[in-house]
């Protein structure tokens, strides 16, 4: 059943036969239909025929600037990629990254990734790095609390770009900041949709005639209430081993 339940929401679909070989199953095995088993079956099906009646939905892409950088946020079913990039100098070597953080739909961070745009070693440039990641986020309770997460071992040179001295910094207090990073980042995003402070309000991207403005968020059914949520939430990151951390929310 609880494998049933998770695949509403991480997949792959659940099909009639799969509710008719459970529903089997415990009749076989004596389960009375008033049970919690029948009862979680029943809401499992209902949760399918109400996806049914509604339309699937596309994934959206939104462009722009706001509080005072470029924006990109990709809205899915039931999850958000807020990214931003960041660029600087270091020993008379350019670079840009873009550091995208991906939220579900309680709000809570399930990776931050690092895309090298021109690295500091031009031979990653295109490279992707998880810099920290969610043990298990896809089949996770999605309003958890404290979760155990890898972090990669060895951090970017190009995190200078984000704040000069963070190397100074203890590693737990690093790993943390790279996730409040996307919860603040959100909360700016808001509060420029709420003073109609993004930059450009045309229906669609020049450069991508595929991207929304970010000032069409304000009508996103999905992302918008999982941005709200980002918003009011603050992490703290525990660290026994440098690659095995603890991630802990708490309301702001």
């Amino acid at each position: 059943m609880e494998s049933l339940e998770t695949r509403i929401h991480a997949g792959p679909p659940v099909c009639a036969t799969d509710l008719q070989s459970a529903r089997e199953f415990l009749q076989q095995n004596d389960f009375s239909t008033a049970s919690d088993y029948f009862n979680r079956l029943g809401r499992i099906q209902e949760q399918i025929a109400t996806r049914r009646i509604t339309a699937p939905r596309q994934k959206r892409n939104y462009g722009g600037e706001a509080a005072g950088c470029w924006m990109q946020l990709l809205s899915v079913y039931d999850h958000v990629i807020l990214s931003t990039c960041h660029s600087g100098e270091f020993n008379s070597q350019l670079g840009r990254v873009k550091i995208s953080h991906r939220f579900n739909e309680a709000g809570r961070i399930d990776f931050v990734e690092l895309k090298f745009l021109r690295s500091l070693q031009p031979c990653l440039n295109g490279a992707l790095r998880k810099l920290l990641m969610i043990q298990d986020y896809q089949d996770r309770q999605k309003d958890w609390f404290a979760a155990e997460a890898h972090a990669l071992r060895v951090l970017p040179r190009e995190l200078i770009f984000l704040f000069g001295d963070i190397f100074r910094c203890p590693r737990e207090e690093v790993l943390a900041g790279l996730v409040n990073l996307g919860h603040r980042i959100a909360g700016d995003l808001l509060n420029d949709l709420r003073t109609n402070r993004v930059n450009g309000h045309a229906v669609q991207s020049r450069e991508n005639p595929q991207q929304l403005c970010l000032s069409a968020l304000v009508k996103d059914e999905v992302a918008l209430p999982i941005l709200e949520r980002v918003a009011e939430l603050e992490s703290n990151v525990e660290m026994d081993d440098p690659e095995r951390v603890i991630v802990r929310y708490v309301h702001r």
